[in-house]
């Protein structure tokens, strides 16, 4: 399985879309991507396929810190409130 990201602006904030089966090891560049759209970044969760438990961690600590998850599907943003 393959995993992409892909960076675009939204009026005045940066979203980066996450696409395809999200892995601990791809969690270095998801965060040098958010470092680099600074604080008003947005993360868009609609096209991951597949999240491991470090992926649900991160998601969670990064939404702590004021990150937006958008299109989260409902079997991630479960796993998160469990994690919380």
């Amino acid at each position: 399985m393959t995993f992409k990201l892909e960076r675009s602006g939204d009026g005045g904030r940066w979203i980066v879309r996450m696409i395809g089966a999200a892995k601990a090891e791809h969690l270095g560049e998801i965060s040098e991507q958010l470092d680099l759209c600074g604080p008003r970044a947005a993360l868009d969760l609609e096209e991951v396929t597949v999240v491991g438990a470090d992926v649900i961690r991160f998601l969670l600590a990064r939404e702590r810190q004021g990150i937006e998850l958008l299109h989260c599907p409902t079997y991630i943003r479960e796993w998160i409130k469990r994690c919380e």
